[in-house]
């Protein structure tokens, strides 16, 4: 269940009847099932975590193209009071392959390199010790696949993070194969018996409510706090939007749960 304040819910027009029961009194809305769907990344930004943390059920859209020079095998990691940018590589990769039909290079070594530039720029970290075994293990499984790598690396970071959203892939979802766009996603929430779909706060321009309404749904947009989401790195500035892999080096687990809430759900 999430929460929005009485003005928010009347700004958002939640009280008009869809499928989802409300409570006037909290404006609590009681969603039976809230979906998330976004391409998979690696080890992405808080925000991208913050969205698995407000659904039940994340879905990893796996059966659309590649983007080159995305976010999905390249995040950026601290170095000193700066970004720096990493790539996992990958075996000839086009914006031509599906995800799901991309795969990481069979020689190990950007991986290898990616352990040892986690270990130069974080030993000192408060909490590497807790947190560097499990991108190592991440890092040195033998997957090839792409979209399972990252399937990988979601569910440990997710159970490092003790969160408890199900996971699953787009591509296992039976649907027509000619949707795009957003008929595409009501097709996967439709099949995935969901009445509530949360998106990316970049994704307003995409989505309507009255389509998500025609077919019994609604739709939000997550908009993160930003100023709740600074933490001490090792110097000021603070650098932010930089993997979870930042946030976790200088973050309890308790800290973390905190800051997964820091986000509002805008109908606008």
């Amino acid at each position: 269940m999430f929460i929005l304040s009485y003005n928010a819910c009347k700004k958002n027009h939640v009280f008009k009847k869809i499928t989802s029961a409300i409570n006037t009194d909290s404006c609590a809305i009681i969603s039976l099932m809230k979906l998330a769907i976004t391409q998979p990344y690696l080890f992405p930004y808080i925000g991208y975590w913050q969205l698995i943390a407000a659904a039940d059920r994340f879905v990893l859209l796996d059966d659309v193209n590649y983007i080159k020079k995305g976010f999905i095998n390249r995040n950026r990691i601290l170095d000193g009071n700066s970004p720096h940018p990493f790539t996992i590589s990958l075996d000839h990769p086009s914006m031509n392959k599906l995800i799901m039909d991309s795969k990481l290079s069979p020689e190990p070594k950007s991986r290898m390199n990616f352990l040892r530039l986690v270990q130069d720029l974080y030993r000192r970290a408060p909490y590497f010790d807790a947190v560097y075994p499990m991108i190592e293990r991440v890092m040195t499984n033998s997957e090839i696949d792409l979209t399972d790598f990252i399937f990988y690396s979601i569910r440990e970071t997710a159970s490092y993070l003790e969160i408890n959203t199900d996971f699953t892939k787009s591509s296992l979802v039976e649907k027509d194969p000619t949707l795009r766009g957003q008929d595409r996603i009501i097709a996967i929430c439709k099949k995935l018996g969901a009445d509530t779909y949360i998106n990316p706060t970049g994704g307003r321009e995409l989505y309507d409510q009255e389509s998500f309404a025609a077919n019994g749904m609604q739709l939000y947009f997550i908009d993160m706090k930003y100023d709740k989401v600074k933490y001490k790195q090792f110097t000021e500035p603070f650098v932010e939007n930089l993997s979870i892999i930042d946030v976790m080096m200088f973050n309890s687990v308790e800290k973390i749960s905190e800051m997964l809430k820091q986000y509002e759900l805008n109908a606008q």
